[in-house]
């Protein structure tokens, strides 16, 4: 997967979590008893992907990794908006199972979990929602969920950044500072 433009925190953290789903699915392969590079993995990742509602979420998106969608070409799920198979197949990942990490407010894994999927296929998203995703996406590793009322905060500075400064920023101090200029 394409690693984040911006540097810092929000790559590092993406590359935590893709570690994560990697360790994951060597994990998963053990439990079943199946060689990585093989056909019985690929085979495997084909049934994790028939049904992503039985599996835990860093197991669907690591059996994404493994397949390619026939239609276009791509990483299965990762493929262009409008390519059909990716479209269902990246709504499926939405259906995998999410367990909240010990000592983290309810939610978090959901929102990790989102995060992690638009910092990853990130030309299936906007500008707006990838910088927003993208931003907290190290605060939601480290167990911090935005409530209600800060995430509408977030979302409204936001909001008043141009799309080229919105793939630019950094922080969300940056994104404080920046959109402190303007009125929308």
């Amino acid at each position: 997967m394409t690693a984040l433009p911006r540097g810092g925190a929000p790559a590092e953290a993406l590359t935590e979590v893709e570690a994560s789903i990697e360790d994951r699915w060597r994990s998963f392969l053990a439990e079943y008893e199946v060689t990585a590079g093989t056909k019985e993995e690929t085979d495997l990742a084909e049934s994790v992907v028939a049904d992503t509602s039985v599996f835990e979420w860093r197991v669907v998106d690591a059996a994404f990794d493994r397949l390619t969608c026939i239609d276009c070409g791509n990483g299965l799920g990762a493929g262009p908006v409008g390519c059909e198979k990716c479209d269902q197949a990246n709504g499926f990942r939405f259906a995998a199972i999410e367990t909240d990490r010990p000592a983290t407010p309810p939610g978090t894994e959901h929102g990790l979990r989102v995060a992690t999927a638009v910092a990853r296929t990130r030309h299936r998203y906007g500008a707006r929602a990838r910088c927003g995703f993208e931003l907290g996406l190290p605060l939601l590793l480290e167990g911090e969920l935005p409530g209600t009322a800060q995430a509408q905060a977030y979302r409204a500075t936001i909001n008043k950044l141009t799309e080229e400064e919105c793939e630019r920023v950094t922080s969300f101090e940056e994104v404080t500072r920046l959109s402190s200029r303007r009125v929308r």
